[in-house]
């Protein structure tokens, strides 16, 4: 049952990666605006959580049983699924400052961030899970 939920999550995952491309898409097509980076933000925000969650339930699956997602992430560096923490660690700290409060500044440095570093990160994960599939 456990292997079915890590690759159910892992479908909802990578369609929101697809979603996340898109949108990076749009935006080297027609430039960085208000709409694009809210856009980019809000499908950040749910590539991030599917991510983590996928990781958790793939961990609990290899019998490894962690909670939060600092502990998800951890264990997923430790054993080689990720390959940058650090990253991993600013991308959760970014997720829980725009999910609480929207500030606009704070979202046209994540859009960068996002387009610059994180994408690459989440789309690594998803290559990782990928190959853990019979894709």
């Amino acid at each position: 049952m456990q292997e079915v939920r890590w690759l159910q999550r892992y479908e909802n995952f990578q369609k929101s990666v697809v979603n996340l491309e898109d949108t990076k898409k749009c935006i080297e097509k027609n430039g960085l605006n208000k709409i694009y980076i809210m856009a980019l933000v809000q499908s950040f925000e749910i590539s991030f959580e599917l991510a983590w969650k996928t990781l958790k339930d793939y961990l609990q699956f290899n019998g490894i049983k962690v909670d939060t997602p600092r502990e998800v992430i951890k264990e997923s560096f430790s054993n080689n699924i990720i390959k940058d923490g650090q990253i991993w660690i600013e991308m959760m700290e970014a997720r829980n400052k725009t999910s609480h409060t929207y500030k606009e500044e704070f979202a046209n440095e994540l859009a960068k961030d996002i387009l610059n570093i994180y994408i690459e990160q989440i789309n690594n994960l998803s290559e990782h899970f990928k190959s853990k599939t019979n894709e």
